[in-house]
C-alpha cells in the first residue's frame, strides 16, 4: 500500500504525469471532481491560488482523503483490518456532505461560477 501511494505522488508531482479521466474520454466533458489531480500537483509545488482557480474544494477534500488514508493505515498497522474508519458514521456524513459539495460545484461551474468549467 505504501509504494502505491509513493508512486502515486511521484505521478502526481512528475511534470510529465499525463492524466485522462475516463469521464472526459467517454463523455468530453468534465466530472465533479475534475481538476483535483492537477490541484493536487499545484498544492504539492505550493500553489494554493493556482490549485484553487483549478478546484475550489481541494482544501477540503485533500484533508479529508489525508486524514482518511492515515486513520486507516494506522488502523491496519495495529490490527491487520481495513474499513474500519470508512464506515464510521461521522466519516460518511462527512464523505456525503463532501461530493454533494463537489456536484454544486460542478453544476455551478458549468453556468460560469468559480472561473466556469475547468478546462479538459
Amino acid at each position: 500500500m505504501c509504494g502505491a501511494l509513493l508512486a502515486g505522488l511521484a505521478f502526481v508531482v512528475s511534470p510529465w504525469a499525463i492524466v485522462v479521466c475516463p469521464v472526459r474520454l467517454l463523455l468530453h466533458v468534465p466530472c465533479p471532481s475534475c481538476g483535483l489531480t492537477r490541484a493536487a500537483s499545484c498544492v504539492l509545488h505550493a500553489d494554493l491560488a493556482g490549485a484553487t482557480r483549478i478546484h475550489p474544494l481541494w482544501w477540503a477534500v485533500f484533508p479529508y482523503l489525508g486524514i482518511l488514508v492515515a486513520l486507516e493505515a494506522v488502523t491496519y498497522v495495529r490490527t491487520g483490518k481495513t474499513g474500519r474508519w470508512a464506515q464510521h458514521p461521522l466519516v460518511t456524513r462527512l464523505g456525503a456532505a463532501l461530493l454533494v459539495a463537489l456536484i454544486v460545484v460542478w453544476g455551478a461551474r458549468a453556468f460560469g461560477a468559480f472561473g466556469g468549467p475547468v478546462p479538459i
